[in-house]
């Protein structure tokens, strides 16, 4: 559970001039619970999430018989992702790059646009911190009551209620290491093994290692993951400009604070009561009126409690708003607000950027060949003379087949006049060679090139094999490569 101090005693102390305080010296922050449109935001946001995180491997995609029917799939043992129509071989995982790249780039996009709006709402370790601070409060009561049990010398009904908490936190950071697991089977199949216990022991031993950091890492380390282990938090303040929408505090509308006044008049003050509602409702523990700092993760939650306190006293609401730096300036000097500004140089490199790492990658998509060749040659020995004065050489010929029917390929030579193939346990001394190849499948073929001494340089020629699809007209596919014969 949470460490036994009071997060009001904490705000007490009084920064130096110029000083922004540190989010927290020790403890977690016990967060009251508040109603408004951001806590709206991260209920919607947070069901939507786990929906997709428990569900999503359910979906189901037709890929013909023989094939898996989930519509995303991580097969480690079939060396083969799924997602949807398309299906990713290992020689390919600079896909996986792209999709980094692409997801870096939507980050530092949606920075600029909307300042942490990934870490307030779409962040996993916020989704989870959340749903585990809120069970706390749904169990223990609100945050006075958290704070009071965390005082209270041990007793039977205090352990009662500790087992509750994090007896939930166990179960649900049991379902996310499963969640995890189904991406990686068929998930109906890999879903009844798991509580049959017929999975396999790594199954077990990964929801085990993702089970249990969710379950430390949303349940004790919450906060500390955000500000101390998240390099995110580190440079966010680089993808910012003075158009970047992020929480604020209006500070010339708010100073100097002063404990509500009895007459409700506010002239000569400002409108901050210092009620500490944004610092007590802040998942992480800020004070926002210090300004920017790196423990927010602008979630919102100041500007719904806020807005709730201005209502109360018949003021403006916005002391704490979503707003960039540009309007909060213009709203201090009395100016027109020039409101959002979402089109901006910033913003036009990185929507190009993720234009193009897109468009390169959904080209390479389309455009990509169904099949591949690798070519070996042989080492021991490089090269055999025969009896009638011909140089052999041998080479280990794969053949990538990536499409989910039976195909037949031709195989011959170029570059060496008078060449003829042979292959092990097939055809001997002919210009081509057919190559059955199955669906899906590599087809591993060991071949050996004849050719006559006359058409060789030296001990280093150039030999090319090229290779098309039987009955169709597509591309040719030309592998250079050595072949090797004695000195001349």
């Amino acid at each position: 559970m949470n460490a036994s101090i009071d997060p009001d005693e904490i705000t007490e102390r009084k920064p130096t001039k110029g000083e922004v305080p540190f989010y927290r010296e020790n403890g977690q922050a016990v967060p009251r619970g508040i109603k408004g449109l951001f806590r709206n935001l991260k209920w919607w946001a947070s069901g939507i999430l786990l929906a997709w995180w428990h569900l999503g491997a359910f979906l189901r995609w037709d890929r013909g018989e023989g094939a898996p029917d989930q519509a995303i799939l991580i097969d480690m043992a079939g060396r083969r992702a799924y997602f949807f129509n398309i299906e990713i071989w290992p020689q390919e995982v600079y896909y996986v790059t792209g999709l980094l790249l692409i997801a870096a780039i939507s980050l530092f996009l949606m920075s600029a646009l909307a300042g942490r709006i990934w870490c307030g709402f779409l962040c996993w370790q916020t989704v989870y911190t959340d749903l585990f601070q809120n069970i706390e409060r749904w169990i223990i009561g609100e945050r006075t009551a958290r704070i009071k049990f965390q005082r209270e010398p041990a007793s039977a009904g205090k352990f009662v209620k500790q087992a509750m908490v994090v007896g939930s936190w166990a179960i649900i950071s049991a379902a996310c290491g499963i969640g995890v697991t189904l991406w990686f089977g068929d998930a109906f199949q890999m879903l009844g093994d798991i509580f049959t216990l017929n999975a396999p022991l790594a199954a077990y031993v990964f929801i085990g290692v993702i089970g249990g950091f969710c379950f430390l890492l949303g349940g004790f380390a919450r906060e500390r993951v955000c500000v101390y282990m998240c390099p995110y938090s580190r440079f966010q303040a680089a993808m910012f400009d003075e158009h970047s929408l992020i929480v604020s505090y209006e500070a010339w509308r708010g100073e100097p604070r002063a404990p509500a006044p009895k007459d409700r008049k506010f002239e000569g003050r400002g409108h901050c009561v210092d009620c500490k509602m944004c610092v007590q409702v802040c998942p992480t523990g800020v004070d926002i009126r210090f300004g920017n700092q790196l423990a927010c993760i602008g979630c919102g939650l100041c500007i719904d409690a806020c807005d709730q306190i201005m209502d109360k006293f018949g003021l403006p609401k916005g002391l704490i708003s979503y707003d960039s730096a540009v309007n909060l300036t213009a709203r201090e000097d009395g100016k027109p607000v020039p409101g959002i500004k979402p089109i901006r140089a910033r913003t036009l490199l990185y929507g190009g950027l993720l234009a193009i790492v897109g468009g390169l990658m959904l080209t390479s998509l389309l455009t990509r060949s169904t099949t591949e060749v690798n070519v070996l040659h042989e080492r021991a020995p490089l090269f055999v003379e025969l009896s009638d004065g011909s140089v052999r050489n041998g080479y280990n010929y794969k053949v990538l087949n990536m499409v989910r029917e039976d195909r037949s390929y031709v195989l011959k030579t170029e570059g060496l006049a008078g060449a003829t193939l042979e292959m092990v346990g097939g055809a001997s001394d002919v210009a081509e060679l057919e190559l059955p190849v199955e669906k899906d499948q590599v087809g591993n073929f060991r071949i050996f090139v004849n050719a006559p001494a006359e058409s060789l340089a030296g001990r280093s020629n150039d030999l090319i094999f090229v290779l098309v699809e039987k009955g169709k007209d597509g591309k040719p596919i030309r592998s250079k490569t050595l072949f090797a014969g004695p000195d001349k």
